[in-house]
């Protein structure tokens, strides 16, 4: 599942409980990431996931679920 996967992953980076992760958590205001937490997480998600990320859809990423979402559209 997606977003077990990137759960486990954000949590790593951002050194967050698990548990705390929903779909609807905010990567930023929530979650604490900063703009080189997010980078770093979008390229590990490009490389796990062997996609691209268009830099105009970074910004668009506000949610663990838009995370989800964006990569299950472009798998």
């Amino acid at each position: 599942m997606v977003f077990e996967t990137v759960k486990k992953m954000i949590a790593k980076q951002l050194k967050v409980d698990e548990a705390a992760i929903t779909e609807s958590s905010r990567l930023v205001e929530d979650l604490k990431a900063d703009s080189a937490n997010v980078m770093v997480m979008i390229m590990d998600l490009e490389d796990n996931y062997g996609i691209t990320v268009e830099d105009d859809q970074i910004m668009k990423l506000k949610t663990v679920g838009d995370v989800v979402k964006y990569i299950e559209a472009h798998q």
